[in-house]
């Protein structure tokens, strides 16, 4: 865990969420069954069979540090109706208000670095294949904390252009710098984000021709160049090949284009060489627009948070995939898809947080060491 940064108890958020079951036919309280899933999930379970395995495989002892009232834990069938049944709004809710906690507790980086929050959808496809309700999930990404900050679903046979407005308003964006890919590149977006005292930088291809022109006549070599502010250049190294970046930026547009607090104009270009033979693999140039200021803003500061939404795929949506599995779940009743990706999104937060770079490897140490996933969640354990 960073030395900066405390971890607010999981356990004392999950507590918030109201019983919503009647009293007759209850075996079990919320309270445990909903930190069941989060250790569970530390120790690398994909589904619901498997969380229910690990009360069953730990046993008792660890059963009643979560506060079960029998010696067996929840069955699958259970947990189903679980995730099926409790209210997914407010579960999402009471998460992401954990890890809004979580970036308060952290100092904000120092001038001139730029807090990034990466706003990216991803697809349930197995879910959404069994006809499951909502099975794509729009979610905003800490670039720096690596924390997933909410999570909002997309109504079926709409996209996540509506379903923006609804999870910027879900957070807190003062003083923060929202990317997105270019389907957001929107003017109500830019506007929610604006009046919510935050600040965007958003990408422009073909689905906004006009502004997309504008950017590159600015940037051509005959316009004015007074205007311009760089370049800065970042190299990294891929295996054998380096990546080579260039963002320059411009505010020769400022008053002429009618963008929700537009400040500047970007241009990066990326190009990619061999590193033996000197070969260029691949070259090509992007564009966005930003509402940071200059002063505010320098050229590096815009190259990194630009770069910083990717890892949101990288780290978020592929961890999801490859070690939960979460493309191959055929979980589909009501939003069980979504609750499931909730506590997803959030046991990777946590594993982030304390620390690990391979979650695949993290859950494996938490599933060898319970009492590990315990003090995660706030629950130390002490047995004799």
């Amino acid at each position: 865990m960073r030395e900066d940064t405390r971890i607010p108890p999981l356990v004392e958020h999950l507590a918030q969420i109201p019983e919503y079951r009647r009293a007759r036919g209850k075996r079990h309280p919320l309270l445990p069954m909903l930190l069941l899933v989060c250790l569970a999930m530390l120790c690398g379970a994909r589904g619901q069979s498997a969380i229910a395995d690990w009360g069953a495989n730990y046993g008792p002892r660890w059963l009643r540090r979560l506060g079960f009232t029998r010696d067996a834990g929840p069955s699958q069938p259970t947990l189903s109706r679980l995730f099926q049944q409790v209210p997914h709004a407010t579960v999402e809710a009471v998460l992401g208000r954990w890890a809004e906690q979580v970036v308060r507790c952290s100092p904000r980086p120092a001038a001139p670095e730029l807090e990034g929050i990466a706003l990216d959808g991803k697809r349930l496809r197995g879910s959404a294949r069994q006809g499951a309700v909502a099975a794509h999930l729009l979610s905003a990404y800490s670039h720096r904390l690596r924390v997933v900050l909410g999570q909002v679903g997309v109504p079926d046979k709409t996209n996540e252009i509506g379903a923006a407005g609804e999870a910027l308003l879900t957070l807190v964006l003062d003083g923060r710098v929202v990317t997105a890919d270019a389907l957001l590149t929107q003017r109500e977006v830019a506007r929610t984000i604006v009046d919510s005292g935050g600040d965007y930088l958003l990408p422009v291809k073909e689905n906004q021709p006009q502004l997309l022109a504008d950017i590159i006549a600015a940037f051509a070599p005959e316009a004015e160049a007074g205007e311009r502010v760089g370049p800065a250049r970042e190299v990294a190294l891929h295996g054998g090949r380096l990546e080579y970046r260039t963002l320059t930026a411009c505010t020769a547009l400022v008053g002429y284009i009618d963008w929700p607090g537009f400040q500047q104009a970007l241009k990066l270009e990326r190009r990619v060489v061999h590193k033996a033979t000197g070969r260029v693999l691949r070259q090509e140039t992007a564009y966005a627009i930003t509402s940071c200021p200059p002063p505010r803003a320098t050229p590096a500061a815009l190259l990194r948070v630009w770069r910083g939404h990717w890892r949101i795929e990288n780290q978020l949506h592929y961890v999801r995939d490859v070690t939960f599995g979460e493309d191959r779940s055929t979980v589909r009743a009501r939003h069980a898809p979504q609750v499931m990706a909730a506590f997803r999104n959030t046991a990777i937060s946590l594993l982030r947080l304390l620390g690990a770079t391979n979650i695949a490897a993290a859950c494996r140490r938490y599933a060898a060491q319970p009492a590990l996933a315990f003090a995660a969640i706030g629950l130390p354990v002490d047995f004799e």
